[in-house]
């Protein structure tokens, strides 16, 4: 008989799959402080939770018999995922309930912001009836940015086509042909800005998503436009959305998200009379709570009967001897993914793994979702990507994946090559990883080099003349950047070249926009490990 301890309130029809199973008795115990929680799990199989149970190590150590902690919803902030993967307990979520529902609580803020519905509604209640302040427009005929094209996204842009809505996306991974399928035309962040009357963020929150949408971007806005927050707090700069109110550049905004939740109660998004408000209701429906919680439940049973299951989000099972011979190129993947991700420009439609040496014989296939992980989470956030939702999330997004026997000369017996082939471009980088060392780069394309993978790299793409080098060092040394190493390579005297430069800090975007600004230099890129 397995043990299945709920320690949040969780649908009951939801774990009807649990409490119905002949081998699983269940428990629900809501509310338990951390120590109280540690006084009982050890006897438990599965913990199941949704935001409230915070499960720490502590409760992991203590919960000797435990196989898998799930999560009712999507979120998983709430679980040391690093104890788990350590302690062999697979968490699994539930990723796919919210979908529909965030829809149309995104469609339902699009149309009281372009109706005035709440303050219409404030004003009727309290005996005013005034029908001449709140003349609102339609959604027909209107263009509607969407800024991040997975599955809500998606499912926003099918309901805005039902309302006769012409639909415009922005999306790094979502290839042209599948857009086109959905009637969805594909733009650049910047021209949905100058067309779109309604703008609906989709997009997780990352350090290239924070603020994406900022004083900057408001600057070339539509005027009259209205904007749409049920995503993540943040990735719209709050500050200057009031600001652009203010001046009329955005008639109305909708925002279910915060960047800090709950807000003060004197946020000024409370008394703006263009603004619309609710507290992170996306999720916020019967069918949303009951279908994470059946998802949830189904995937425990799966593991519990050790039977194939999905939605996990740490570290798969891999043989050991298989494992023993990997291990040292994890990290190593991840970190060429992570490089490459941040060199190059396009939405993501091919990646390989290749090896050499005496990985040549040996199954790969288990790197791989490593170098997705470092290459996705770039682009969607390190906290939505892991090694096992990876491979999920890039073949949801149309990327072809592979593994071959490396056609690049590496230059090491066992070498790891990662391709990375965009809509715009390919490139590739090599890795080692040296008992005692560390991992290290040692190609970038067509140029060798030799790099530890770890702290910020500058990587500069020139024309090979001279001087260059000279300007390079000083610009960065006015603004205080101290030059660790420096390697250059090139491929002919007054052709193209690369300066790998490993400074001591982040470069400040002004800084590299000052590098751009040197002739002879064709692109800048920072590399972040």
């Amino acid at each position: 008989m397995f043990k299945v301890l709920v320690s949040d309130p969780i649908s009951d029809f939801g774990l009807q799959q649990l409490t119905s199973a002949v081998d699983v008795e269940v428990t629900k115990k809501t509310g338990l402080s951390e120590e109280e929680l540690i006084s009982f799990i050890g006897s438990y199989d599965a913990l199941l939770v949704r935001s409230q149970t915070k499960v720490t190590r502590r409760i992991m150590e203590a919960g000797v018999q435990l196989k898998v902690i799930g999560r009712a919803g999507v979120g998983i902030d709430n679980i040391d995922l690093d104890a788990a993967t350590s302690r062999g307990i697979v968490v699994v979520n539930a990723p796919d309930g919210n979908t529909v529902t965030t829809c149309e609580h995104t469609f339902a803020m699009m149309m009281a912001l372009a109706r005035h519905i709440p303050q219409a509604y404030t004003k009727t209640v309290s005996g005013l009836w005034d029908r001449k302040s709140f003349l609102g427009v339609e959604l027909r005929s209107k263009i509607l940015g969407v800024m991040g094209l997975g599955r809500i996204g998606i499912e926003v842009s099918k309901r805005a086509a039902a309302f006769g809505m012409t639909v415009i996306g922005y999306d790094p991974f979502l290839a042209e042909e599948r857009a086109n399928e959905l009637g969805i035309r594909l733009t650049t962040v910047d021209e949905m800005l100058r067309t779109a009357d309604f703008i609906t963020v989709h997009t997780p929150l990352t350090s290239q998503t924070h603020h994406m949408i900022a004083k900057p971007q408001f600057g070339i806005m539509k005027r009259g436009m209205r904007i749409i927050n049920c995503a993540r707090g943040g990735i719209i700069d709050e500050a200057a959305l009031l600001e652009a109110l203010d001046e009329g550049i955005v008639a109305g905004a909708a925002f279910d998200v915060f960047e800090k939740e709950p807000p003060e109660p004197d946020h000024p998004f409370f008394n703006h009379p263009h603004m619309i408000v609710t507290p992170h209701l996306g999720a916020s429906t019967f069918e949303a709570q009951e279908n994470v919680a059946i998802a949830v439940s189904k995937q425990v049973i799966h593991i519990l009967r050790n039977e194939p299951f999905k939605h996990a989000v740490n570290m798969p099972a891999i043989p050991s001897g298989l494992l023993n011979r990997l291990q040292p190129y994890f990290t190593l993947c991840d970190q060429l993914g992570k490089s490459l991700a941040q060199m190059t420009d396009g939405a993501v439609r091919e990646v390989s793994v290749e090896c050499a040496g005496a990985l040549a014989d040996v199954d790969i296939s288990p790197l791989v979702p490593y170098a997705l992980k470092g290459i996705l989470s770039h682009h969607l956030g390190a906290e939505q990507v892991n090694i096992v939702n990876a491979l999920y999330l890039a073949k949801d997004r149309d990327v072809h994946i592979g593994t071959r026997k490396s056609l690049i000369d590496q230059g090491a017996a066992d070498g790891i090559t990662i391709r990375l082939k965009t809509t715009m471009e390919e490139r590739w980088v090599t890795g080692v990883a040296v008992a005692g060392v560390g991992e290290r780069l040692i190609r970038i394309g067509p140029y060798p080099v030799e790099l530890p993978t770890e702290g910020y790299v500058l990587l500069i793409s020139q024309i090979d003349m001279p001087g260059i080098i000279g300007r390079v060092g000083t610009l960065l040394g006015d603004n205080g950047i101290n030059i660790a190493t420096m390697q250059v390579g090139r491929t002919e005297i007054g052709g193209s070249a690369v300066m790998i430069l490993k400074v001591d800090k982040k470069v400040p975007k002004q800084v590299t926009e000052a590098l751009c600004g040197i002739p002879e230099i064709k692109r800048v890129r920072e590399i972040n490990f």
